[in-house]
């Protein structure tokens, strides 16, 4: 008798770590399939959320249709990131709510859309991660993950099981970086200082690592704590849960 076959998973990797962090995709992989998944990545675009929140809901529409289509013959839809899945699992269905042909395809595909640690523990429901990070560390909530989907226990319950580590909370570790995708770069004075009190407070947990489950936080924060000289390693937490830890930690110019 054939042993029975966990979900078909399609991975959503997003733009960023496609383009700047590929480990943290190929620590998605490891972790669903370890999790008895099969793992496929088909052909994808961009979510569409920059356009989304700069108001271009056509662009948004034209690249969400694409996406749909690409992701339909899986069981669920995992994303290595709160601000994507947010977007693929809250916005589509309202962006596409008047799209006779894609409507009912939208509200479906939301529905099957998953943060990967929120994927991990609540419907695979694994309580344990076989994984060793002998380290203290600290942990930033992104906004999106945290406000749209809830992302908040679930990557803290995966790290509570890796062997060696210590997670010591940050203040205030809820409040933004100041990222915020293209928030940054219309209000750049202000992004500048709300990513100052995070690194600050990130320097005053006394924690040698952050980590965090939205890369495009952990750009902004690694920035900021570089250009303050500071030697915190800055990572996404599947890279430790996965035992990735190999690669180089994010880290930006300190010009």
């Amino acid at each position: 008798m054939e042993a029975p076959q966990g979900p078909r998973v399609g991975l959503y990797v997003t733009c960023l770590v496609d383009l700047f962090r590929p480990s943290i995709g190929w620590a998605a992989v490891k972790l669903l399939e370890d999790a008895g998944c099969t793992v496929e990545v088909p052909p994808q675009t961009c979510c569409g959320q920059p356009a989304y929140n700069s108001g271009d809901r056509a662009l948004a529409k034209e690249l969400a249709r694409p996406v749909i289509e690409a992701f339909a013959p899986y069981d669920y839809v995992v994303v290595p990131s709160g601000s994507c899945a947010g977007m693929l699992a809250k916005h589509y269905p309202a962006l596409l709510a008047d799209d006779p042909g894609f409507a009912a395809e939208a509200r479906a595909f939301g529905a099957k859309v998953y943060e990967l640690s929120d994927f991990l523990v609540t419907i695979l429901k694994v309580t344990h991660i076989d994984a060793e990070f002998p380290h203290r560390v600290t942990y930033h909530d992104a906004c999106s993950g945290l406000r749209e989907l809830g992302i908040a226990a679930q990557p803290r319950k995966l790290l509570g099981s890796v062997r060696g580590l210590d997670l010591v909370e940050m203040q205030d570790h809820t409040r933004c970086c100041g990222f915020g995708g293209t928030f940054a770069v219309k209000y750049g004075e202000v992004s500048a200082a709300i990513v100052e009190e995070k690194a600050e407070a990130a320097e005053a947990s006394g924690a040698p690592v952050l980590l965090a489950g939205d890369l495009g936080c952990l750009m902004n924060i690694a920035g900021r704590l570089a250009r303050r000289g500071s030697t915190i390693e800055v990572r996404h937490f599947a890279e430790v849960l996965a035992g990735m830890t190999g690669t180089p930690a994010i880290c930006a110019s300190k010009t």
